[in-house]
């Protein structure tokens, strides 16, 4: 499975795409993805409701990831997050890669609601969550919180 959008490549991660994959010099793989894995092996259900690697169709580098942190709650409500290496931000990919798998939540039917969250003072996401129409719903500790309704 994967999602193409104009510049990106979106696949979710499993041990096979990361053995295939290549990343860019400023890519890491944070603790989150190996606690994904570790979850997708016990509950195959969580496929594609945990990480996606964002990929540069360009030169078929991932340049970040992007996920929901877990599949929908007995609300019909999931949580977006994402990270895009610092190299390539500015250039519309985290806009890009969160708007399609906004779409792809979107189209099962047990999604109603997704949400996310970022710090008060980090501009680039705020100006990401704004130019997806998501709306902010309020703030704790410093964080803002974000809802898009289907």
């Amino acid at each position: 499975m994967e999602i193409l959008t104009q510049r990106l490549k979106l696949i979710p991660c499993t041990e096979e795409s990361i053995s295939i994959i290549r990343t860019s010099e400023d890519y890491e793989m944070g603790p989150h993805i190996n606690m994904y894995l570790r979850e997708l092996k016990e509950d195959s259900t969580l496929f594609g409701w945990g990480v996606w690697f964002v990929i540069n169709q360009e030169n078929n580098t991932i340049i970040g990831d992007i996920g929901f942190k877990g599949k929908p709650n007995s609300e019909n409500i999931v949580e977006i997050g994402y990270g895009i290496v610092p190299s390539t931000q500015g250039k519309g990919y985290a806009t890009e890669a969160v708007q399609k798998l906004i779409e792809w939540a979107f189209s099962d039917k047990n999604v109603t609601k997704i949400v996310a969250e970022c710090l008060d003072d980090n501009v680039p996401s705020i100006r990401v969550l704004e130019k997806l129409q998501m709306n902010r719903i309020g703030s704790e500790n410093k964080m803002l919180k974000w809802q898009l309704e289907k």
